[in-house]
């Protein structure tokens, strides 16, 4: 792809470094930029540029926020007894659209996938252990992707908390084996959420 300009062959190229998007579609997308007022773009690269460097992350639960302790985890109404295990900020949102959840999160940053050089220690699964230890916790909720990568993350964290008295429980499979969660509709999501069955359970399944 020949430029006219190396400032559009730079911005081209940042564009298409985003997931999912091609030289084609980052063209088309600086194009248009250059299109709208200047105003508009610099209110967009100002927005981006707080959110790289203002983002925090939750001292508690590792959800993204703009406080040290999240929305979620600093309201009362929420039951911190129950904790729900999830990869990333796309699941909670995915739960917290169904309504149905009135717990607490624990986001794992991902799943533990050897192939792509992910291990334990890349996750943040020493806190959620630590965490569990205080007494607080009564119930872990296992709501990761239904893929090997995500049952083996289960597995692994149930082995690290096995024998600390908690209930573990994993989100029924009305999500079909291999789904993202983040892709499941609201009510299929909701009812897993409320249907959910002992880990125990899928472990002799399995």
């Amino acid at each position: 792809m020949d430029f006219s300009s190396k400032l559009l062959e730079n911005a081209v190229y940042e564009i298409s470094q985003l997931p999912g998007i091609g030289k084609r579609t980052a063209l088309r997308l600086a194009l248009h930029l250059l299109k709208q007022p200047k105003d508009q773009t610099s209110a967009l690269s100002n927005s981006l540029l707080k959110l790289r460097e203002e983002i925090k992350f939750c001292s508690n639960c590792h959800n993204i926020s703009d406080v040290v302790l999240c929305e979620i985890c600093a309201n009362p109404k929420r039951d911190e007894s129950i904790v729900c295990v999830v990869e990333d900020i796309r699941d909670v949102m995915a739960i917290e659209n169904t309504g149905q959840y009135r717990g607490l999160y624990h986001v794992l940053g991902g799943r533990i996938s050897p192939m792509e050089g992910v291990g334990p220690q890349n996750l943040t699964i020493d806190s959620l252990v630590n965490k569990s230890k205080e007494g607080i916790i009564k119930e872990l909720i296992f709501a990761l992707s239904s893929t090997m990568e995500g049952d083996t993350t289960n597995f692994y964290i149930y082995k690290q908390i096995e024998g600390m008295g908690l209930k573990t429980s994993t989100i029924a499979r009305g999500i079909a084996v291999g789904d993202e969660l983040e892709y499941a509709d609201e009510v299929t999501l909701g009812r897993s959420i409320l249907n959910r069955v002992p880990f125990e359970n899928s472990l002799k399944l399995g």
